[in-house]
Formats: C-alpha cells, structure tokens, sequence
C-alpha cells in the first residue's frame, strides 16, 4: 500500500525479491495531469500491470467492499509506503503478520507526515528508515529493522527521498525475510524522545528572510523540489533551488536587502547572509542567479521579499 514518490523503489524491491510474493497494490485513484486534464495512470499502477499484480485504487482504504477486496488477496503481511491515509483496524489486524509500514526517518525521531523535510530543517546530520509494526496510534509502534545514511551538507529534500526510497526497497525485504525466518525481533520506541513533522502546506515555502542564514539554507534544501522556497522581487516571484551559508556580515541591511551582486548574489538575512546560486523565476526553468539578476537588473540595497 502507497503512493508515489517514495512508495516506487520499495515496490521495485518487493517485485525483485526471490523469497516473496506481491499479491496486490493498493494505490490512490490515478488524477488528470498535464493541460487536457487526462487521467494519466502513476508509474506504481503501470509497473503492478505490467507484472501482473492485482490493482485496487479506493478513495479511501475502509469500507466492507473495500475491505472484502483486500481479504480476497489473502496477504500474509501488508508493507505500507507513503500511502497518506491512517489505517483503521479492520485493515491493520487483516494479514496474519500484521502491517509494516516504512517511514523516512529514525524512529521515534520526525514522526508524522514530512520526516525528510523535518530532518533537513532540523540540521539532522544523519536520518534513515525505519521499518514498524504499524498500530493505531501515529508511527508509534515497535521498530523490526533500521538502516541509517548520512544527509549531505548541500542536500535537498528531494535528493534525500531518491536515496532513502531505495534504502526504504532494502529495509523492507529484510523485514520480510526475518519475518519468513521467525527471526523478526521488534524494539519498542522510546516515546519520551518522539519528534513530530507536521504536513507541509504550500504556504510554508514562503521564505521569511528575518531567519537566520542557517535556518534559511536548511528550509530551502528540506522544501526543495516542494513546495519550494520562495521570495518575491520587483520583477517577479522566484523560487530559490541552490543557496549557502555566507556567514556572518558587517553590514546592518534590513533582512531581504541584497549586499552583494558580484561575485556572487547576496541577501542579509536575520543573522548573517545567503548566497543565491540558482533559482527558478515564475514561468521559466532553473537558472543560474547571476543571469537571472542581470535580467531583473536589481542592485545593491534593493530588496527580496518573502514574509
């Protein structure tokens, strides 16, 4: 059970696997994209057909007609994947191994909806997967297996998905082959260390240049590919994609005053500053800063809005 991005490589794993069986695929109902509009099936729905996996696409995953659809593929496990529904009981207690849900973080650290984005804001120098036994509360139940990585100094959001999906393939087949084994040892979290990723919204993105330099690099990086990062200039609104930290500035420029536009693009931050190195103008692609500054011809001491 799940959607894409994420839930791609962890199905890719699951078909791959020699020792298991995928029985089905439960997948959001596929959405008109593109100018017409036209439904256009996800790449989870054309890989399940292709392998000739059994498809079921519910608007929600409960009901009798839903529930009686699931229990006719007689699963022995459930793996879950970025499904993006809280599962009630009826579905949890169906399989005889339970559900097992593959979340994007180290557990009980970044609960919730966004733990890639909440470990990169949060400055988190290693992150990872962790494979639960899903239960009615939110990612609280006891942890089968964890795999760590490290997350790059200039990282984003979605480079760090990309890798932590096929880490997210890895973690999940072992689950199951310890499973298969009666190997399976599963850990209780420790829940006076729980952290919470709340869902991000669109209006998250919006950049509020009186935070730190720090911080600033951090949200662009976490809200990079979405909800992108994004400021407003006299030309236009553009969404930063490659920024860093250039530390602290003598000068006292309001947040959002450009100090410098060569050799590099550089904004006044609440504390320190931030070098634009690429960025995206409405309506156009990615574009390096300094091209795009000649175009919008701002100068020193003029000012890039945000909130």
């Amino acid at each position: 059970m799940g959607s894409p991005p994420f839930a791609g490589p962890v199905f890719d794993a699951l078909l791959a696997s020699p020792s298991h069986s995928v029985v089905g695929l439960v997948t959001r109902p596929d959405k008109p994209r593109g100018r017409g509009m036209r439904i256009v099936e996800s790449e989870l729905v054309a890989r399940a057909r292709t392998r000739e996996v059994a498809l079921l696409q519910p608007e929600r995953a409960r009901g009798p007609e839903f529930i009686a659809a699931l229990r006719a593929l007689k699963p022995d496990v459930i793996i879950v994947a970025s499904f993006g529904e809280i599962l009630k009981a009826d579905v949890l207690e169906l399989p005889a191994f339970g559900c097992l849900n593959v979340h994007a973080s180290l557990l009980p650290r970044h609960r919730g909806a966004s733990p890639i984005q909440a470990a990169i804001q949060a400055g988190d120098i290693e992150t990872g997967v962790s494979v639960q036994r899903m239960v009615l509360a939110l990612d609280e139940g006891d942890v089968v297996i964890e795999l760590r990585t490290q997350i790059g100094e200039h990282e984003n959001g979605g480079e760090l998905l990309e890798r932590l999906a096929l880490l997210g393939g890895e973690a999940a087949v072992r689950a199951l082959d310890q499973l298969a084994a009666g190997t399976a040892h599963f850990t209780p979290q420790d829940h006076t260390r729980a952290t919470y990723a709340k869902k991000i919204k669109k209006e998250d993105g919006v950049i509020d240049w009186s935070h730190s330099a720090v911080d600033l690099d951090r949200r662009v990086r976490a809200f990079t590919p979405w909800p992108g990062a994004r400021a407003t200039t006299s030309s236009g609104e553009i969404v930063l994609l490659d920024v860093r930290v250039h530390g602290d500035t003598p000068d006292r420029a309001a947040p959002g005053t450009i100090l410098a536009t060569r050799p590099t693009l550089l904004v006044a931050c609440g504390a320190g500053a931030l070098e634009l190195h690429a960025l995206k103008p409405a309506g156009k692609g990615r574009m390096d800063a300094q091209a795009w500054l000649n175009g919008a011809r701002l100068d020193v001491g003029a000012n890039i809005g945000g909130a």
